[in-house]
């Protein structure tokens, strides 16, 4: 359960960096940001899957953590 966890929460990360740049480009160019749009839902949603289903929450710390033990999941 906590690497499914550690999924979402690596997931979510991603999609939120992957987000800022195409929310810029459709910002600077005058576009409707949507593609950035759904994926800010989606990272807002696996992120708050995450942190609000693992007991205690992830600490900062948590969080390296977390993506190397994903890595390391499918390797």
């Amino acid at each position: 359960m906590d690497t499914d966890l550690a999924l979402a929460l690596v997931l979510g990360l991603l999609l939120a960096f992957l987000a800022i740049p195409s929310l810029l480009s459709a910002a600077s160019d005058r576009r409707t940001p949507r593609v950035s749009a759904v994926f800010l839902v989606l990272a807002v949603g696996l992120l708050l899957y995450a942190f609000s289903t693992k007991s205690g929450g992830y600490q900062i710390d948590d969080i390296p953590k977390a993506i190397f033990r994903v890595i390391g999941r499918f390797t």
